[in-house]
Formats: C-alpha cells, sequence, structure tokens
C-alpha cells in the first residue's frame, strides 16, 4: 500500500457513441464488465474509489462504492466526471482513470505519486501520448468548476493549461482503450 493515501475516480460516465451508446463500463470483456476489470487494478493501489456514472448509478452502487453523476447536464465529459467525484474522495490526491482500460499498470498510482507537480498534476503517457490515467489533487477542485463555467470540456486541455509532469510508460498496451464492440472481442 501507498504511504500516502490516494482516493481514485473510475470515470464510466460518457456516452459511449462508438460503443453503440452501451454503458461502456458494463460492457462485459473476457467475461466481465470493464468496470470490474479497472477495480481490480486499482484497488490493490489506492485507499477509495468513487465510480462517475451517468446512467445504471444503481448497478455501479453494487459495487460498493459511491457514485456520483455530472453536476451538469449533456454528458459534459470527464472534467465533469472528476469535478463531481473529486469531493468525495476521502484523500488529497485522487488517480483518475477511464473505465475502458482494463489493463492499466499495477503500479500506476506508486509511479505517479512521486512525480506530482507543485501544480498538483501527474499524468501517463506512453508512445510521448497523454492517457486518461492521472493522479490529480482535490485542491485544484476550483480550477476544474472554473474550466467547466467556461465551457471548456477538454481534459487534455486543461492538463496542457496546469503544470503537469509528465510520467512516460513503456507499455503502450497497458493504456489500450477499448472504445468499440470490436475491440472487446467477445461481448455479451
Amino acid at each position: 500500500m501507498n504511504q500516502q493515501h490516494i482516493s481514485c475516480i473510475i470515470l464510466a460516465g460518457g456516452q459511449a457513441r462508438r460503443m453503440q451508446g452501451r454503458d461502456k463500463g458494463l460492457v462485459k470483456y473476457r467475461g466481465q464488465p470493464l468496470v470490474e476489470h479497472i477495480i481490480a487494478r486499482v484497488a490493490p493501489q489506492t485507499d477509495d474509489i468513487v465510480i462517475s456514472a451517468n446512467r445504471n448509478l444503481e448497478r455501479y452502487a453494487g459495487y460498493g462504492y459511491p457514485v456520483c453523476a455530472d453536476h451538469q447536464t449533456g454528458y459534459a465529459g470527464p472534467l465533469a466526471g472528476i469535478a463531481s467525484c473529486l469531493p468525495e474522495c476521502q484523500h488529497e490526491l485522487a488517480l483518475v482513470v477511464a473505465c475502458d482500460m482494463p489493463c492499466l499498470p499495477n503500479d500506476l498510482s506508486q509511479r505517479l505519486l512521486p512525480r506530482v507537480s507543485n501544480q498538483g498534476l501527474a499524468v501517463a503517457t506512453s508512445e510521448g501520448r497523454q492517457q486518461l490515467a492521472l493522479l490529480i489533487s482535490v485542491q485544484l477542485q476550483a480550477a476544474l468548476e472554473l474550466a467547466l463555467a467556461q465551457h471548456q470540456h477538454r481534459l487534455m486541455d486543461w492538463i496542457a493549461d496546469h503544470d503537469a509532469t509528465r510520467v512516460e510508460f513503456a507499455d503502450a498496451a497497458a493504456f489500450t482503450n477499448l472504445n468499440t464492440l470490436y475491440d472487446l472481442g467477445d461481448v455479451s
């Protein structure tokens, strides 16, 4: 377990347009809903979990973790999910991950933690590309709310506006996004 306590936010609140509108976190991959793969990866690395979801809230709540819907309507994106969940986190730092990356590194939080910038951000990169896997300080709540009030919804643009440390991971496959039914293979 980490010496510093870390919360986790699992982002499962999107529209999943490329998943034919199916709730991506609940679509099965290798016999289990994607969100279960993510929980299995992040639970050993963090101390508490909050799930961002905008539909099927009761099903997500069945995993035993708090579930938060976006405060904004219309599927406003990852920034809205993070802003809605951050107040529910029990610790100063939160690991934020998407629900569609079932092979996340088992040492993700450990690798990001020592690299958190003075601005309270560290983002995973692989092959030079930012991933939707980051460590964020709850102190950035006001900055998230301000961005949303200004209709800024792109997470990667928001990260670029803040002094995030980028942490390179050699295994690009760990961040593979399963965005379509085709990507999943054995959909059920």
